[in-house]
């Protein structure tokens, strides 16, 4: 079987409710939609993290995809490592794999539609029955933050992580407020690389009292050493997030021991091989791994759930972020953690099924991004999502 053709479409998500992390606010995610043709009929799905425009990820990824064409679909890690190694991605490792990572996506499932079997049945098949996912609060205070975590831990959250990095007083004030709203459930804080060394070791010892699972990326990402100081400096374990993209990356935090826990995804690693690499090199180390969510549909989340099923060293409490958009790209497979736990998704590929619909309307913000804040032209996401395909 060989490759006919790829297409990709730049997209906009919109965001249900202004997205606050430390250092900006964020009202919708880009993406690239990627679509790999077969001359037996099968077209895969993949899904690439951009930044702004994403019209210039899909115009890159177009500019390695032509030399795919004709190439066989199977040969999954020589056509990825060639295109890897062309100039201006050999320089920049890190954007590299974001692009590639949905194009590489794309070509698992069209491997696993033509096998016909799932995904993680190609990688060696399940490890677990299902995966544990994180409960993630929104709001702009601390009461709507204390009131949404309630909601996640009443409906069987065990995980629930929240945003700091917006000051010591907020800090204190949101994550107290969590706190009492969830109980004795498991409370992981991400401060986004906000605080400088002094402060990481500061703050954490503040919060100590909240019993916190663990701190992710307390410093910013330039700077293993300083995540290492805060580690062997603070009684709370610590994650390593934005300071951990490529497989040498992770060894470097693993060989220095500089985190806990590696925070990954396949867009970080530039795909679904490299993040099996990465896991394996932290296994190797007694480092766990956790799903790391982005801004994404739920095209990639499927895939990364695929990964979580197969991946022994994963943690519970995996993120996932598909359902902080106005709506998905993805009609199947049903991505709704129930009790905080999703089981094996069935189908072959990833199981995903797009919403033809639902990409017009993100292609159409694509063209015109400054709609993006205007949350009135928008409907609700539970009406009808109109014609799947």
């Amino acid at each position: 079987m060989r490759i006919t053709r790829i297409d990709t479409t730049p997209l906009i998500l919109r965001a249900t409710t202004p997205y606050h992390w430390a250092g900006r606010v964020d009202y919708g995610a880009y993406v690239v939609l990627v679509e790999v043709h077969t001359d037996e009929g099968i077209v895969g799905i993949g899904e690439s993290t951009a930044g702004f425009p994403p019209q210039a990820t899909a115009q890159a990824l177009r500019g390695v995809a032509e030399r795919l064409v004709g190439e066989p679909l199977h040969d999954i890690e020589r056509l990825i490592t060639g295109v890897r190694h062309l100039g201006s991605f050999n320089h920049a490792p890190r954007a590299a794999n974001l692009t590639l990572a949905g194009l590489e996506m794309a070509l698992w499932d069209a491997v696993g539609k033509a096998a016909g079997v799932p995904v993680y049945d190609l990688l060696g098949g399940a490890v677990r029955d299902s995966v544990d996912y994180f409960g993630f609060p929104q709001g702009d205070t601390a009461d709507e933050l204390a009131e949404d975590a309630r909601r996640l831990a009443d409906e069987g959250y065990g995980v629930i992580y929240t945003k700091a990095g917006f000051g010591a007083d907020t800090d204190m004030e949101n994550i107290a407020a969590v706190r009492e709203a969830i109980g004795d459930r498991r409370l992981r804080v991400d401060a986004n690389g906000a605080w400088s060394v002094e402060e990481a070791i500061r703050m954490i010892h503040r919060l100590q009292e909240f019993d916190l699972d663990w701190v992710e990326q307390p410093t910013p990402e330039t700077s293993l050493a300083a995540l290492k100081h805060v580690r062997d400096s603070v009684p709370v374990p610590i994650a390593a997030d934005q300071s951990v993209y490529t497989v040498d990356d992770v060894y470097e935090v693993c060989r220095r021991r500089a985190a806990d826990v590696v925070v990954l995804s396949p867009h970080e690693t530039g795909g679904i091989l490299a993040f099996r690499r990465a896991a394996g090199i932290a296994m190797a180390a007694g480092v766990s791994i956790c799903l790391h969510g982005q801004g994404v549909s739920g095209i990639t989340d499927a895939a990364q759930h695929h990964l979580g099923l197969c991946t022994a060293n994963l943690t519970e409490g995996n993120q996932i972020m598909h359902q902080l958009f106005v709506e998905d790209l993805a009609a199947a497979p049903a991505l709704d953690p129930a009790k905080g736990r999703i089981g094996r998704v069935e189908g072959p590929g990833f199981g995903v099924t797009v919403d033809r619909d639902a990409v017009a309307r993100a292609a159409q913000l694509a063209e015109h991004p400054e709609l993006l804040t205007v949350v009135e032209s928008v409907a609700p996401r539970d009406e009808p999502r109109g014609e799947q395909g």
